[in-house]
């Protein structure tokens, strides 16, 4: 099976690797972005003509339209993890997705695939985990056929939890973490594409999935990995929780007083709530093992991105080969 296919947020972390498995699976790909020619770095992603980008404000119900005319399959896979001035949950969760699926509906787009999150839940006291659950609730309602792919955290070489975590131990002794005992099922953003490409071509595939990796580890643990992957000894703090509440008060405060000039990126009241719940599959949720793909391990991947934090970089490894051969030496 093969077409045109539509994706927004296509240029961002998780987008652009389903552009990449798309492309490579013979789809043409129309990449729609608010920026999009800042994304005009996709086009490498396949053969000369087949990955495009396109102009695409998901705010405009003739804008969405434009972007979907004449595909034959759309995803979304826009969303945001921090609030500022001109994006807000809401609208970029609930409103824009029901509006994408309204549209594809209108179209007849013969698959929708919608990226959201383990966790969402309209009736959750997380912003952000309502939003996403509102949004799946409207795109059910506007597009009964879609498929809704729930991954935990998402981690790879574009990653922004790994990858801060690892920044901030080079500078800082103290690796800060909020319910570090709550449980993640961290999947690798090649995964979540694969499974969006099976989707698509699969008509067999309906409903809700819910995507984890084959490793359940706890935040403080998932510190712990990261620190040893790099090579450094770091003190990892679970905070208590009315500190971390407190200090993530004082940063929302911080963004609000300036404008929103400074985007509060360290923790969130909204993240806090998050932080609360464990963020693993559910007892019973389809997940890859429905969709036959078998999900790669932190172990696989992390070295393959993380190695640059380490105290020599890439040639950490090439030093600690050089000392272990000189230790053997003097024995």
């Amino acid at each position: 099976m093969s077409g045109i296919a539509t994706v927004f947020g296509g240029s961002g972390f998780v987008g652009r690797y389903i552009v990449q498995q798309l492309a490579k699976s013979g789809w043409r790909v129309r990449v729609a972005s608010r920026r999009s020619n800042e994304a005009s770095f996709v086009r490498v992603y396949g053969h000369p003509g087949q990955v495009e980008p396109i102009f695409a404000n998901i705010r405009n119900d003739q804008s969405v339209a434009d972007a979907i005319s004449g595909a034959d399959v759309v995803v979304n896979c826009v969303g945001i993890l921090v609030e500022t001035s001109k994006q807000r949950f809401d609208d970029v969760h609930f409103e824009s997705a029901r509006r994408i699926a309204e549209t594809a509906a209108t179209c007849h787009v013969k698959r929708l695939v919608h990226i959201s999150s383990i966790g969402a839940n309209a009736e959750s006291a997380s912003r952000y985990a309502r939003s996403k659950g509102l949004g799946e609730k409207a795109i059910m309602e506007a597009f009964p056929a879609a498929v809704i792919l729930r991954p935990s955290i998402v981690f790879g070489q574009e990653d922004q939890f790994f990858n801060k975590f690892a920044a901030m131990a080079r500078l800082s002794p103290v690796i800060p973490t909020v319910s570090g005992k709550t449980l993640f099922q961290a999947v690798y953003v090649g995964d979540i594409a694969k499974a969006t490409c099976r989707a698509i071509e699969d008509k067999s595939v309906s409903g809700v999935y819910e995507l984890g990796g084959p490793d359940i580890l706890s935040f403080g643990d998932l510190m712990v990995k990261m620190l040893d992957v790099i090579r450094r000894r770091r003190f990892v703090l679970d905070l208590p929780l009315p500190v971390a509440r407190l200090n993530a008060r004082i940063f929302d405060l911080l963004q609000t007083i300036s404008g929103h000039l400074v985007i509060n990126r360290l923790i969130t009241r909204d993240q806090i709530k998050q932080l609360t719940i464990n963020n693993i599959v559910s007892e019973g949720a389809q997940s890859f093992h429905d969709l036959e793909i078998e999900p790669v391990s932190l172990d696989t991947i992390l070295d393959t991105y993380l190695y640059r934090f380490r105290p020599a970089g890439q040639y950490t490894e090439i030093q600690e080969s050089a000392n272990m051969q000189g230790d053997s030496e003097v024995n």
